[in-house]
């Protein structure tokens, strides 16, 4: 029987065909974006394979697509992270991976039909978007977009935030990035800053992660994570699993002059991890590695005049009292030492005060937010 004209069809996927599409839908639905990123297609088929991404040890899943007169149009994921329900005593799903034409009853369908899922297995309310958690890529840019994103950070359509709004949800939480140039880093200001944690903290000493040795480091870096970010919003205590994963992706990454662990009278107290802005590479390659990605990675190496701090925590006892300034110092130092010319510091809670006060300290402004979004389920 033939379909009748403007036919909507919302599929839940359940074969590798189907999730293909459901990956390479945004390669073509941003391919008129200039400033969108493809991310690398061997990590987006790794993050949602159970099988391959270990956050689904305790996790699960459900695909959804949308299709209108036959061409796909959206595609929406329902998640539901067992982990984050039990230690917040919720009953929270996620949606996620979100991505769609600027047709609001589209998006509806894809809503409603993640919500179904969600009431389905239980869940009360919905937090999103989530990649697939809580400590993956999260949230939506709404302010920004004639900048290129920075590595591990989304970007979308300037509607996305219009249509999730329409959809019944409201903000739950705006993230802020920060950034610090040559010309507008205070390095006076952060030398004098130094002087008077190292006169409070006589014992504070920073080191580089050492690679050769790089799953003690990442123990060191999971307990001061877990112990530093407790009681921050939307967190969740990251798995040994996860982070052996992570210990597997920092030594293909990251670069020593801007990964450092604080230690105060050898006992370590704080960490931060900035990353090469590889998305300065990544924005040639079209999400495709193969045949001559890598050697594209390595030759252009040498070119990415960028860093962003993804990872920094210091543990409860010594927060306030200047190492997160110290960490970020050391970094941004050793980047002007190798002419990088920017640092993104970020992303920020919006409620963090100290944090944010931290990044303008050093001479960071503004740069942009993204938003995280709720809804209560009927």
């Amino acid at each position: 029987m033939n379909k009748s004209p403007n036919t909507r069809q919302i599929t839940f996927l359940t074969n590798n065909r189907e999730k293909k599409e459901f990956i390479l839908f945004p390669y073509g639905h941003y391919k008129d974006d200039e400033y969108w990123v493809a991310p690398l297609l061997i990590e987006q088929r790794k993050i949602i394979n159970p099988d391959k991404n270990p956050f689904f040890n305790n996790a699960e899943i459900a695909l959804f697509t949308a299709q209108y007169n036959g061409a796909l149009t959206g595609r929406i994921a329902a998640i539901i992270d067992h982990r984050y329900n039990n230690y917040h005593n919720r009953k929270t799903g996620f949606f996620g991976f979100f991505e769609c034409n600027d047709d609001p009853v589209t998006v509806n369908l894809l809503f409603r039909a993640a919500e179904g899922w969600l009431k389905d297995k239980g869940m009360a309310d919905v937090l999103g978007p989530a990649n697939p958690g809580m400590m993956d890529v999260i949230g939506i840019l709404v302010d920004g977009f004639d900048k290129y994103p920075s590595i591990l950070m989304p970007y979308n359509k300037s509607f996305y935030d219009r249509l999730i709004l329409e959809a019944g949800y409201q903000k739950e939480m705006d993230m802020l990035t920060y950034l610090v140039t040559q010309d507008s880093v205070d390095r006076d200001r952060a030398n004098r800053a130094v002087e008077i944690v190292k006169k409070r903290l006589p014992g504070i000493h920073v080191r580089r992660i050492n690679l050769r040795k790089i799953h003690d480091e990442v123990k060191i870096i999971q307990e001061i994570f877990n112990k530093a970010w407790c009681n921050n919003w939307g967190f969740i205590p990251l798995s040994s699993e996860e982070f052996e994963v992570l210990a597997t992706d920092l030594k293909t990454i990251v670069d020593t002059d801007f990964a450092h662990i604080a230690e105060i009278d050898g006992e370590p107290v704080g960490f931060s991890v900035a990353l090469p802005d590889y998305n300065q590479i990544f924005r040639k390659m079209n999400g495709r590695l193969l045949p001559t990605g890598i050697f594209k990675i390595l030759w252009n190496k040498r070119k990415i005049n960028k860093i962003r701090t993804a990872l920094m925590g210091v543990i409860p006892e010594y927060q306030g009292k200047g190492i997160d300034v110290l960490l970020h110092r050391e970094a941004i130092q050793n980047g002007l030492k190798r002419n990088y010319y920017s640092s993104e510091v970020g992303w920020i809670l919006e409620n963090n005060i100290q944090m944010l006060r931290v990044a303008e300290k050093i001479g960071g402004s503004f740069d942009k937010r993204y938003r995280m979004y709720s809804k209560k389920l009927d």
